[in-house]
């Protein structure tokens, strides 16, 4: 990744649906230097997708919460099962798969405390490997839109 790259990559982020041609114009590059950057961004893995982001509140799902997990066994079987049926599950949003004392981190929204309750309660903490859960509401989520590669400078 060099500078163009990077600033292609922040471009991106800040509007996916920027064109081409629109892109060249601001980075000063040809449109056909600018269409080759972002193929190979993509070829590379970096640029994996183009997502529309949605406000949780007006599609009624206004109550967030972080859901942490552990299992037991905690074996490759258990954790493969488990992963595959949370992330089947309308309301969760993000899974983690950790190390430590959690074996999950889930990121869920739902309409109101009441759904956030039944999916505990009655959806959750039905599977048996389950040994404890954790749940805290989330007030806010600031979420950084824009990622750009660390430098040595940033990372003293």
């Amino acid at each position: 990744m060099d500078e163009l790259d990077t600033a292609l990559l922040t471009l991106l982020q800040e509007d996916a649906k920027q064109t081409n041609k629109e892109l060249a114009r601001r980075l000063h590059i040809a449109q056909s230097t600018c269409l080759d950057r972002v193929r190979e961004l993509t070829r590379r893995g970096i640029v994996r997708g183009h997502r529309v982001d949605v406000d949780l509140k007006k599609i009624g799902r206004p109550v967030q919460a972080m859901v942490a997990v552990r299992l037991r066994p905690p074996d490759r079987a258990v954790i493969e099962s488990f992963r595959a049926f949370v992330t089947s599950m309308p309301e969760v949003l993000s899974v983690f798969v950790m190390s430590g004392s959690d074996d999950f981190l889930l990121h869920i929204a739902v309409a109101d405390n009441d759904h956030l309750s039944g999916f505990i309660l009655d959806r959750l903490t039905q599977r048996k490997e389950i040994v404890d859960v954790r749940t805290s509401v989330i007030f806010d989520h600031f979420r950084r839109s824009v990622v750009t590669p660390l430098t040595p400078d940033d990372e003293s």
